[in-house]
């Protein structure tokens, strides 16, 4: 489950805006005991596309599979953006840490939920 900050970054929005598309009953939100909402892929998925002013973007996925790694993680998110910055495009870089038979990483269910939210350049 992705907080309020969490899914406004990946849907590319203000926090105020999905507070607002909440009240606007646009997407729905579970509420944790203190009362803070969280949001699951799917609520994501599901929200209005038409709703949304942002640009389509290009994602750059870099993944690493261990924690010893993560210099090389860094040089992967350079290259990545240094190349998408070069060719123009409007883009956000996704990272993942961890081993690729691990289905279970965060990045990668962000990944996913841009992709069935229509978010990204085909």
């Amino acid at each position: 489950m992705y907080t309020l900050k969490e899914a406004a970054n990946i849907l590319g929005v203000s926090s105020s805006t999905l507070r607002r598309w909440e009240k606007e009953g646009k997407i729905t939100s579970t509420r944790t005991s203190g009362g803070h909402r969280r949001y699951t892929t799917e609520d994501l998925s599901n929200v209005n596309k038409n709703k949304v002013k942002n640009p389509k973007m290009t994602i750059g996925y870099c993944r690493v599979s261990s924690s010893d790694q993560k210099d090389d993680l860094k040089r992967q998110v350079q290259n990545v953006s240094q190349y998408c910055t070069a060719n123009g495009y409007s883009f956000k870089i996704v990272e993942d840490l961890g081993s690729g038979l691990n289905y279970n990483k965060k990045g990668l269910k962000e990944l996913i939920v841009l992709i069935e939210s229509n978010f990204l350049f085909k």
